[in-house]
């Protein structure tokens, strides 16, 4: 198998699909994105995350950082305090995700437009059925 098949392999067992789906799940992406700024603790994050619950953003984050993405530091206190933030491996992947941002930031309009278009048409197929 060439290289390029091999990146995108589509079998369930496969690797790299397995870390795709991991951290380009909407919550991974998130999370990456503001870690990027700062450290921060768990409770920040869910203040930060619209929508993300507790146990989520705990999956989340020990996939994360099980992946080496994200680093975990508990300090020995009353009530225990844990820091979250990117390892090198996650400051690299957060360059990856801005990009593509950047690229749906600059297509956001063509996208709504495109959606409105086929809205329309499926609008007008059902119409005439």
């Amino acid at each position: 198998m060439d290289e390029q098949a091999w990146q995108w392999d589509t079998r369930a067992d496969c690797d790299v699909r397995h870390i795709l789906d991991r951290i380009a799940d909407k919550w991974s992406l998130l999370v990456i994105a503001l870690l990027e700024r700062r450290t921060m603790r768990f409770s920040e994050l869910r203040r930060e995350i619209d929508g993300v619950s507790q146990r989520m953003l705990t999956v989340t984050l020990r996939q994360l950082e099980r992946d080496g993405l994200v680093s975990r530091t508990v300090y020995p206190v009353v009530p225990p305090r844990v820091d979250y933030q990117l390892t090198d491996m996650g400051c690299s992947l957060h360059e990856v995700i801005k990009s593509l941002v950047v690229w749906t930031e600059e297509r956001q309009h063509e996208i709504a437009a495109a959606r409105s278009d086929y809205d329309r048409r499926a609008a007008e197929t059902l119409a005439m059925l």
